[in-house]
């Protein structure tokens, strides 16, 4: 059995065909399409985080709102960039979002991905001290993150208020988030380290090109290595591992129209700057009985005990729940998703 969940970037422009024209247009459909897919059975609704575009940006709010929206459905990111974060006022707000859900936050985060922005977090005032990369600013912030939800004392009471010294945990806490909490892991290194201090893993549709093999079975040896360091680690609980993948069941005129003719069969290896090369993994569309054949050949999403969809929000609700719900009854059951 797996849990199936939607990705979505919150993408809007007002252009020809679009149905997401505006800010307010994404943000008030990402809630709408969370409401539908908690109808049809789907199991989370996560938001991927990208600043200085025209996606969506600030989840707490968001997730909050599909929290009082819905019931059952889980919510959360995949992923939040930690260098634009303050670890303490983040663990504010992922508690009251965790609190308001009723326990149902899943949160994904990392060191995030390029951006068009030089320096970008510096200028919302998150410098990395001196010596650090922002991958280490990013593991440093997700480190106090970490320890903040779990009640650690992170400030010093006054003694001129409080008439004692001691230490202070940020409020409210939320019982049990240090478990629904993920890291988006780029390298089998970083997958590791997100092990030793016991996040669940998220691995995307990209990741750093560490051998010659095909991107699933990359991806899949990446999950190994994980579990493996996890069992290392002594953790008490199973952990969770996520992928993401675009997904089409070819079963209408639109469908075909959408994607009939943009089934990349194939891996990218590219560059993301400089000498570093990643690997693409391929998308899927294709009729529901071949896109099963496909889909028992993908290692990585055989590893994984949750699979995130990604969606083309910009072709509105009803069009995304549609290809939701494809994948639930057509796909998902022949391959012993459901």
């Amino acid at each position: 059995m797996k849990k199936i969940g939607f990705l979505s970037f919150g993408h809007w422009r007002d252009v020809a065909g679009s149905r997401t024209r505006t800010a307010a247009d994404s943000l008030l459909q990402t809630i709408e399409l969370a409401q539908a897919a908690e109808e049809i059975g789907v199991d989370g609704a996560f938001v991927r985080v990208h600043h200085w575009e025209r996606q969506l940006a600030s989840p707490f709010p968001l997730l909050s709102a599909i929290a009082a929206k819905t019931s059952r459905i889980e919510i959360g990111t995949a992923v939040i960039d930690m260098r634009y974060e303050n670890p303490l006022y983040m663990a504010e707000e992922a508690a009251a979002a965790d609190l308001i859900s009723g326990g149902r936050l899943q949160l994904g985060v990392s060191r995030g991905s390029p951006e068009i922005a030089l320096r970008g977090a510096e200028s919302f005032g998150y410098v990395p001290a001196e010596g650090d990369s922002a991958a280490d600013d990013a593991r440093r912030k997700t480190e106090i993150f970490l320890a903040a939800i779990q009640g650690a004392a992170v400030a010093r009471t006054d003694p001129a208020h409080a008439g004692i010294s001691g230490g202070l945990a940020i409020q409210p806490q939320a019982p049990g988030l240090i478990d629904r909490i993920w890291w988006g892991a780029g390298s089998n290194v970083t997958a590791r380290w997100a092990a030793g201090l016991g996040m669940n893993l998220q691995s995307s549709t990209l990741k750093d090109h560490e051998s010659d093999e095909p991107f699933h079975v990359q991806q899949a040896r990446q999950i190994q290595l994980f579990r493996d360091a996890w069992k290392d680690a002594g953790h008490e609980r199973e952990p969770r591992v996520s992928v993401s993948r675009s997904i089409f069941a070819l079963t209408d005129s639109q469908d075909w129209t959408y994607f009939g003719a943009r089934n990349q069969d194939e891996d990218h290896v590219g560059s993301l700057g400089g000498e570093h090369l990643a690997i693409f993994g391929r998308s899927y569309a294709a009729e529901p009985d071949k896109l099963i054949e496909q889909l028992k050949e993908d290692e990585a999403i055989a590893a994984a005990d949750t699979l995130l969809l990604t969606v083309p929000n910009q072709l509105g609700v009803d069009y995304n729940a549609h290809v939701l719900e494809s994948i639930l009854t057509l796909v998902a059951p022949a391959l012993g998703w459901r």
